[in-house]
């Protein structure tokens, strides 16, 4: 019998900031692999980890990630694990949402499909100067000059959308260029 592998891209929310939430790549690749995945690599150290497996179900993908870096690390790392295809769609869309915008633009990468009541709530609360399109399980960010005096953050789209975790569009382009 021959088992069939896919790859798979997963995206760790909130590492690495401040003192007790450090989690080095090194950590993450053994966790990974712990859990039984191969083929295992990390991109910068913000959480960001490629890998094999048979499995199929992105639930139980995730499921099995968040108990092994739970694990490895001793606090809890919520996980968003996104396919190849699914990815490199992400990074495609960003041109069509982002058409002659010319600030920072950051990608809310989601743990669920949102419902069309959901993104109606947060695209509305974007404004002239910032504003949040949805596409699947992403939400761009059209943001000004400087992201940290930005209202529109990964925290208002998790308050309207759940558990997220977010990456600036050159990371996403990257990944999608290196890994699908």
């Amino acid at each position: 019998m021959i088992i069939r592998m896919a790859t798979y891209v997963a995206f760790l929310r909130a590492i690495n900031l401040g003192a007790k939430r450090k989690f080095a790549k090194a950590s993450i690749v053994a966790a990974v692999e712990k859990a039984g995945f191969t083929g295992v690599e990390t991109y910068i150290n913000t959480g960001n980890v490629r890998f094999d497996t048979s499995l199929r179900s992105r639930a139980r993908i995730e499921t099995a990630l968040e108990e092994a870096f739970a694990a490895e690390a001793g606090f809890e790392v919520p996980t968003i694990v996104f396919t190849q295809a699914e990815l490199r769609e992400i990074a495609a869309d960003a041109g069509r949402f982002a058409d002659g915008h010319e600030g920072r633009h950051y990608v809310s990468l989601l743990k669920e499909p949102p419902t069309a009541a959901q993104v109606e709530a947060v695209e509305a609360v974007g404004t002239a100067g910032e504003v949040a399109k949805v596409g699947g399980r992403a939400v761009h960010l059209l943001l000004g000059p400087d992201y940290h005096t930005a209202r529109l953050t990964n925290t208002v789209v998790e308050k309207h959308l759940g558990v997220a975790t977010n990456r600036n569009l050159t990371v996403v382009r990257t990944l999608a260029e290196k890994w699908c």
